[in-house]
Order: C-alpha cells, then sequence, then structure tokens
C-alpha cells in the first residue's frame, strides 16, 4: 500500500497555475500538490503575515455540509462540543473522538442557519467522511463539497484588504460565519484562522478561485504564504497541528484542549456525555489526574528543537517528547510544544531536550508564545 501511495497522482487545488506563477517550491502533502513556501521563503513570508496581510491556499481541507433537523445533535454524538446551542452565524472547534477517548480529528463546525458547514483536515479527510458516514441519523444528509477551494487571508491588514472588496466583514467578529458576496462571487466567509492574527477563511466555488485570489493579490499589502509559514505561525500561536501534536492516543485533557469542552457536555451538565470515550474523558476532567501533558517550551539557546526530540529531567530520565518545534521568527527564539511527564508541565520547569546529542535546556511555558490578536469588537 505504502509503495501503490508514492506513485499516486497528486491532485492539483484550483489555485495550482497561481503558485508556479509565483514561484512556489511545491511539495507532496495529504495528497496533493501544495506551495511550502514562494520567493521571499519561510521567515520573510511569516514575518509578512504577522506585519500585513498573507493569503494562503488551503484548498487541500475537507469541506462537507450536514443536512437536517437531527444534524446537531448527530454530530453531537461524535464530539464532546456543544453543537446543539451553536448560534447561527458562529462557527466553533471541535474535535471527534474514539471510545479510548483519544482525537481522531480536529475540525471547525459552522451553522449556517439551514445546515452546518463542516471543515476537516486534509489528512483525515476520507476516514472522517466514513466516520460521519457511519453514524448518519435519520434524515441527516452529509454532502462532500467537491466544488469550492478554500482561502486563507490572515494578519492585521486582513480586514482592510477584504473589506474593500465586501465591506460587511469589518462588523463581523471572531468565529462569525457568513455567506457573503466578494468581488461578485458567492463566498461562505469566517473571520477566523490558523495564525493568531486577525483575518478570515473564504470557501469560494472553484471556477472563481483564482479570480478572487488574483483580486485580493493586487492589493499592495497582501503577499502569498506557504505551508512552511502557515507551520511557524501556528506553532508561535499554541496550535496544534493533527498527527503532530494530537493523534487518536492523546485526550483532549492530555492535549490541554479542555476549552474546547463547554459545560454542557460535561458532568453535571444538561448533556453530559453522549460521545465516544466519554467516560475516560470526563473522568479525567473530574480528577484532573492524567499521566502527561502538552506544554509550550522555550529554548534557552539559539537552537530550534524540532518534532522527536526527546525530553529528559535533570538526572537524565525521560520524561516526555517534542510534537512540534520551530526558530518562532516573531518570539525571537525557539519554540516548542510536546509532553511531558504531568509532574514537569507546571510554568517554569526546567526540561533538557537531546538535540543532535547534546542536550540543551528548556524552559516549560505558557502559550500562545506571540499574542493572539482574533478580532472580538
Amino acid at each position: 500500500m505504502a509503495h501503490e501511495s508514492e506513485n499516486q497522482t497528486l491532485l492539483q487545488t484550483p489555485l495550482y497555475s497561481l503558485h508556479m506563477e509565483a514561484g512556489a517550491k511545491m511539495v507532496p502533502f495529504a495528497g496533493y500538490e501544495m506551495p511550502v513556501q514562494y520567493s521571499l521563503g519561510v521567515k520573510k513570508e511569516h514575518l509578512h503575515c504577522r506585519a500585513a496581510a498573507g493569503l494562503f491556499d488551503v484548498s487541500h481541507m475537507g469541506q462537507l455540509r450536514l443536512k437536517g433537523e437531527n444534524a446537531a445533535a448527530m454530530l453531537e454524538t461524535l464530539v464532546p462540543v456543544d453543537i446543539i446551542d451553536l448560534p447561527a452565524g458562529k462557527q466553533r472547534y471541535a474535535f471527534f473522538t474514539n471510545e479510548q477517548g483519544g482525537i481522531l480529528d480536529d475540525l471547525m463546525v459552522a451553522n449556517m442557519g439551514d445546515h452546518l458547514f463542516v471543515v476537516v483536515n486534509a489528512a483525515c479527510k476520507q476516514q472522517d467522511i466514513e466516520h460521519l458516514k457511519q453514524h448518519l441519523a435519520e434524515g441527516v444528509e452529509l454532502e462532500i463539497i467537491e466544488d469550492r477551494a478554500l482561502l486563507a487571508l490572515q494578519g492585521p491588514q486582513a480586514v482592510d484588504v477584504l473589506a474593500e472588496l465586501q465591506p460587511q466583514v469589518s462588523q463581523m467578529l471572531f468565529m462569525d460565519v457568513a455567506q457573503l458576496t466578494i468581488d461578485g462571487v458567492e463566498c461562505i466567509v469566517s473571520r477566523s484562522g490558523y495564525t493568531g492574527e486577525d483575518g478570515f477563511e473564504i470557501s469560494v466555488p472553484s471556477e472563481h478561485a483564482a479570480a478572487v485570489a488574483q483580486k485580493l493579490m493586487t492589493n499592495d499589502a497582501v503577499e502569498w504564504i506557504g505551508l512552511g509559514a502557515r507551520d511557524s505561525l501556528r506553532l508561535e500561536c499554541g496550535l496544534c497541528l493533527y498527527g503532530h501534536d494530537l493523534d487518536p492516543t492523546t485526550t483532549p485533557v492530555e492535549a490541554s484542549l479542555l476549552w474546547g469542552i463547554q459545560k454542557v457536555r460535561r458532568n453535571e451538565g444538561a448533556r453530559a456525555g453522549g460521545f465516544p470515550g466519554a467516560d475516560v474523558i470526563l473522568s479525567q476532567i473530574e480528577s484532573k489526574q492524567v499521566n502527561r501533558k502538552r506544554v509550550g517550551l522555550i529554548g534557552q539557546s539559539k537552537a530550534p528543537v524540532r518534532e522527536g526530540c526527546k525530553l529528559f529531567d535533570s538526572q537524565g530520565n525521560e520524561i516526555g517528547i517534542v510534537t512540534s518545534g520551530t526558530s518562532g521568527p516573531t518570539a525571537g527564539k525557539p519554540v516548542s510544544m510536546g509532553y511531558v511527564s504531568t509532574e514537569f508541565a507546571a510554568i517554569g520547569s526546567e526540561v533538557m531536550a537531546e538535540v543532535r546529542g547534546k542536550l540543551l535546556p528548556m524552559t516549560v511555558e505558557k502559550m500562545p508564545f506571540v499574542p493572539q490578536r482574533y478580532y472580538r469588537g
């Protein structure tokens, strides 16, 4: 199977030719040819997004619709998240769990009024679709959206750029979602993103995606940003990457995602439990007992501490592993996240990371490493 997948033809997003024109370096990612960086390079792209506005092609993500009056109740049987009370015009972060309480994928769910609009990770797209199909309730329809691209416009100037084409976006708050016309094209726009900056994710019909992207790129504030900077931007802001910081063996409590489980789904809540692994997850919340925790780590030397580096205590005992790491272009110091034994999870704890045979000191620090700048009004 592995050999077959290596020889599979990679898919291309509707913006492929624009990436090539922009001098993108393309790499295989989740079955697609995706831009990892452009001529600016990863560090300058990262800093540009923090200072102005960056345009990302995230069309490889899965876009789905759940229709039917029981759609929210059905989705609640698969996630420990409050979907039923999610107001129309709002979106929420969620995660599928398994019977062991592990995380199968994380996703975004938006209430569009007459249906739920769901965005799932590219690498998990097929398994998520199968998971939903297996648990479809009567009267609930799953529609796999094949004819839309997804753009992310991120950074402090994103709102000014997009408001030139659609003034209503400036009225939106963080996690608002609306159907809006951008440059004459019907789009689904949410004020959200994966960089920690203010910004928008824009679902646009595939045949109009290149035209909308080109229109956005005519603004001097906007530069194309690739997957490389997308990764360093999200990491500085303490956001998880599925398959690295989250996986089926890791519970939301271990992953420090307790904020994503609303009180109504916890013990004593009106709709407590009723999702896969509820007994495990709710007992961890009650007892506050887990063996390991996801933490932020700051390097005390200049060397970046990357994914896979083992973590040790001062006596040389192995206590954890790094799951993401970068040089931290905005933070100005190496930043990582990883899992450590719970006794080392307190802010200020000192741990040692093994990098190329050397032990480098790191300090557990509160995330995000740079301030999140979501627009809450």
